[in-house]
């Protein structure tokens, strides 16, 4: 019998089934839709930002971008918060106790918003409060997270957004007042244009959106690095999460935990359960046992950078048992250092090699590496 990876872990004096739970957004608009996400194989669940007022979302307000990413003019929830605390809350709470699941509420946005909001969902019964930054600027703040440490006693998590600034710099100065972090909210705003009618996608007064989704994951898997780094606190990654690779990417950036949104949205509740079992596979594939061993790989090697190369010392080199022909990497190759006929194993000039790197990543067969090169002689006209 195969050995069944350990996926749970307890954070925030909580257990949680596995890393993965939705973030917050319209895959969480409602209790039912909470509901939705535990039968689906979340680990543990979360509601959408509330505020002290309803939103008033432009319509529409959703657009696929791609094939996997969003581009959205959604804000916080547009329901109001009397209907989430009269009904909403009972619901995403009665799923959360019957799945043993923490439930996080998000909220926002001011100051006083939180200071009004977060006792009332303490005394609901919330397990975890996040409040997002989105809205705040730097000299906000401090204020705000002061302000909702003050009103209740149990965890916080502040999400943080990619164009707030440096964001290990506003982890250090949230650190004092809250237990773990989030990032990355969407980014933007941004525009996309249907050139068949020239209008915009979304209705927002000139079209402009927010994008989630793969294409904004390599921004977040920074960014949850750049958190890591100087925190020894909780980090929830959020940004293009849609298989396991993804989850184990950002455990290795330091990650604790994952949030799924965009994701859930295209594909449904069952998506949470999907990833969740694409992460064990990957970790029974390379011998771990749980996801703790994988947690922080990245962040441990690289916490302090790497040394800088910037001299040609390495060159293509390819592995002909590996190689199935298919010649993408010379199509790549700017440089001319890779040619090969239809159905051949490419032949390579070190000469013209610049060791950029692409072809390696564009090998799905893992026939390409870089491997130091003897002293070449440049042709006058290599790089011209």
């Amino acid at each position: 019998m195969t050995h069944q990876p350990q996926l749970s872990l307890h954070l925030w004096g909580h257990l949680f089934r596995t890393p993965i739970i939705p973030a917050a957004g319209p895959n969480v608009g409602s209790g039912r839709m909470v509901r939705r996400a535990a039968e689906g194989g979340a680990g543990g669940l979360l509601t959408k930002t509330i505020s002290s007022t309803a939103a008033k979302v432009p319509h529409p307000n959703m657009a696929r971008i791609g094939k996997d990413s969003l581009i959205n003019t959604e804000l916080w929830s547009e329901l109001s918060p009397e209907q989430w605390f009269t009904r909403e809350y009972d619901i995403a709470l009665a799923a959360a106790r019957e799945y043993q699941l923490p439930l996080i509420a998000s909220i926002g946005y001011t100051a006083e918003d939180l200071a009004t909001l977060g006792p009332r969902l303490e005394q609901k019964g919330i397990d975890i409060l996040e409040f997002s930054v989105h809205y705040l600027d730097p000299q906000q703040l401090i204020h705000t997270a002061r302000t909702l440490r003050n009103a209740v006693s149990i965890p916080i998590i502040a999400k943080l957004s990619p164009h707030t600034g440096d964001l290990g710099q506003i982890a250090q100065i949230l650190e004092p007042y809250v237990d773990g972090f989030a990032c990355i909210n969407s980014f933007g705003p941004t525009l996309t244009i249907d050139i068949e009618r020239g209008e915009p996608l979304l209705g927002s007064q000139y079209g402009y959106g927010w994008l989630s989704g793969p294409a904004i994951k390599p921004l977040a898997v920074r960014s949850v690095f750049e958190v890591a780094r100087v925190t020894t606190k909780p980090v929830i990654g959020i940004g293009g999460v849609t298989r396991g690779e993804d989850v184990i990417e950002f455990l290795m950036a330091g990650a604790s935990l994952v949030g799924v949104c965009t994701a859930a949205i295209l594909k449904g509740a069952e998506v949470y359960g999907k990833i969740a079992a694409e992460t064990a596979q990957w970790l029974t594939a390379h011998g771990y046992q749980n996801i703790e061993e994988v947690k922080g790989v990245y962040l441990k090697k690289y916490r302090d950078g790497q040394p800088v190369v910037t001299i040609v010392d390495r060159t293509a080199w390819i592995d002909e048992k590996r190689c199935k022909t298919c010649n993408l990497c010379a199509r790549v190759c700017q440089f001319g250092a890779l040619s090969a006929a239809p159905k051949q194993i490419p032949s390579i000039e070190s000469a013209y090699c610049t060791a950029c790197g692409l072809c390696v990543s564009v090998c799905s067969f893992g026939a390409l590496e870089l491997r130091p090169r003897q002293p070449v002689t440049y042709p006058e006209y290599a790089h011209s």
